[in-house]
Parts: structure tokens; C-alpha cells; sequence
């Protein structure tokens, strides 16, 4: 049996370790055969592959970004769907899919699945915002990144007694501003589910002030003040038709300033968040989610994703994971405000 294995969306650290992990275990356990198509669900409309056995994947858990390369092609445009995807996996031999990617990948595995092609999905996306996983991998290490930048923040910003502003990603979920603006003792946390008014964020800054810190504000480029009716995006559209956000720190940091007379800066983080060494977290998860997607295939599993489900692994319908985000509730942000200013 031959398996294709693809890597789709925004690259995240963690996604060699599944590859690694599913060859590995597919072929020692299985005897099972793999190739790996090239630049996400392109490459498999367009039917370009390379091989993957051990050799290929050997020490490459360790290495972030993907071998295979990525993209955000939607596999039913520009010659694609599922009689061209099911033409090309005939041509090249191969019985079955691997999906790993986000939402947007397992939205089209699933339109796949249901036209009779074989796939199992992975959960792959920094925002932590799939529902049926506790965790996708890359969420540590983003937090990690982020978390790391705004220790240096604050050294430099006790050091001129400035506000510092962080901005981390999160379109439409704030888990990354969230876990990582509570580990570096952030004075207000700002995201997408929450609209706070810029006299509160004030209101936070200066209090911190007040007590002689220099304030840390971490903010997800998602997030909307109050007076927002859409988040703040200059930067045209992406690859989907999404606008490309980013920039909210920026507008933040000149209008605390002018309310509060605190000196304020504002550093956006964006790619850095995505890219170097995995963390041991997101390889041993990446790891244990790669091996589980073969007994997926084993098992006949197909249209089903592997998810963490407190420290096991399962396997749910794609279906489940899909039509809704895994949104940042109520009650951890109380916890958080808790320590707010």
C-alpha cells in the first residue's frame, strides 16, 4: 500500500516530525510505502511528488518549516477536484492521503473524503483554534517564541520607562496573545473575543505605571477595539480572499501614548512566531499524531483526523473538527484580567 503525504496552509514548526513519524512507523510496522507531493494540495493536482523512505526522513523532527514545502491552493480550482486528485493518485500509485494542515485543509479533505478518496487528517495550525484537539502543534513553540520576545520587551522598556506593545498572530482566536502574554506577566491581554475601549486599555497601562513597571500590553492582530466594527488590515488580501491583518499594535501605541503621556512602542512579531526549531512539546506531540495517522490507515479510518484529547490520542470525524473555532472562553480570560494593570 502507497500513502501520500501533504503539508497545506501556513508552515508551522512540528510539521517534519509527523512526516517523520508516519514514515517511520509505516514502514517498519506496515510495510507500507510513501511519497510526499510537493507544496501542499498543488502538488497533487499537478501529480509532483518525491520519494519518502527513512533516508529521507531521517533527523528531520528537529527541523521546522516542512521538506515537502506548502501552499494555499484550494484543490478544486485552476484544473483540481476530485476526479483530477483521484486521476493523479491512480498515475502515481497511491492508495491513500495523509492531510496535514489547518482548517482550510481539512475543509477540503473532507469535500475529498466524500467523493470516495481515502484520507486521514492531522491538525497542524499555531492558533490553537481547531475544535476536537485539546492542542495542535506549533501552538507551543509560538507561544515560546512570543513569550521569549516579550521578556526582551520588558527589559528595554523598564530600562526607558516605556509601555511596550507586542503584537503575536491570532485572526479570529487569541490562545497565542493569551498563554503567552500570562507567561510574561503581560499588564492587559488583548484579543479577538474580547473588545476592550482604549480608556480601559488606558485605564491598565496606567496602573501599571502608576506602581512603577513599565507596562507590557500583548495584543492578537485580531483584536477590536470597542468603537471596531472590523479588524485592522492595510495590507490587501490573502490567497483565500481573507484581508491580511497585522498593524493593530501600531495604532494602539501613538494613541496610549497621546491619552496617558507614557512613552509607548510597538513590536509586531508576526512570521518569527511560525518559523526555527520545534519545541519538545510540538515534536513529541507532532511525533505521537504522525504514527497515530497510520493506525488511522490501518484501521480503515478514513475521513477521520487524529486530536489530543487531554494526554490521549483519538480519532474524530473531520466533521467534528470543522463549521466552528475553538474560541477562547469567558472564563479563562477572567482568569487572566485577574492580573490585568
Amino acid at each position: 500500500m502507497s500513502i501520500g503525504i501533504l503539508t497545506s496552509g501556513g508552515d508551522c514548526p512540528g510539521l517534519n516530525a509527523v512526516i517523520r513519524a508516519a514514515v517511520f512507523t509505516g514502514t517498519k510496522l506496515y510495510g507500507l510505502e510513501f511519497v510526499g507531493f510537493k507544496n501542499g494540495w498543488q502538488g497533487v493536482v499537478e501529480g509532483d511528488t518525491i520519494p519518502l523512505g527513512r533516508p529521507q526522513v531521517m533527523g528531520i523532527s528537529k527541523q521546522g518549516g516542512t521538506i515537502l514545502g506548502t501552499s494555499r491552493t484550494n484543490p478544486f480550482e485552476n484544473g483540481g477536484g476530485s476526479e483530477r486528485i483521484a486521476q493523479v493518485m491512480e498515475e502515481q500509485g497511491v492508495d491513500a492521503l495523509i492531510a496535514i494542515g489547518g482548517e482550510g485543509t481539512l475543509a477540503a479533505a473532507k469535500r475529498l473524503t466524500d467523493a470516495g478518496i481515502k484520507i486521514v487528517g492531522v491538525p497542524k495550525t499555531i492558533d490553537n483554534d481547531l475544535s476536537a484537539t485539546d492542542y495542535t502543534f506549533g501552538f507551543d513553540t509560538a507561544v515560546q517564541i512570543a513569550t521569549e520576545a516579550m521578556d526582551r520587551l520588558r527589559t528595554t522598556g523598564d530600562s526607558h520607562h516605556r509601555c511596550m506593545v507586542a503584537e503575536v498572530m491570532g485572526r479570529h482566536v487569541g490562545w497565542i496573545a493569551l498563554h503567552s502574554g500570562m507567561a510574561a506577566g503581560a499588564h492587559a491581554i488583548l484579543i479577538p473575543e474580547q473588545k476592550v475601549s482604549i480608556d480601559q486599555i488606558c485605564e491598565w497601562v496606567q496602573s501599571a505605571n502608576d506602581r512603577g513597571r513599565a507596562p507590557l500590553i500583548a495584543v492578537a492582530e485580531g483584536f477590536k477595539l470597542d468603537s471596531m466594527d472590523d479588524a485592522h488590515s492595510e495590507r490587501g488580501l490573502d490567497a483565500f480572499g481573507r484581508p491580511r491583518l497585522g498593524g493593530i499594535g501600531d495604532q494602539l501605541a501613538p494613541e496610549i501614548e497621546a491619552r496617558t503621556g507614557i512613552e509607548t512602542r510597538s513590536t509586531t512579531l508576526g512570521h518569527i512566531q511560525r518559523g526555527g526549531t520545534p519545541s519538545a512539546y510540538d515534536r513529541v506531540l507532532a511525533t505521537r499524531y504522525g504514527m497515530a495517522a497510520v493506525e488511522s490507515i490501518q484501521a480503515g479510518h478514513w475521513g477521520r483526523m487524529v486530536a489530543l484529547r487531554g494526554t490521549q490520542i483519538v480519532h474524530v470525524p473531520f466533521e467534528d473538527a470543522l463549521g466552528r473555532l475553538k474560541v477562547v472562553p469567558q472564563s479563562r480570560y477572567d482568569e487572566a484580567a485577574v492580573l490585568f494593570g
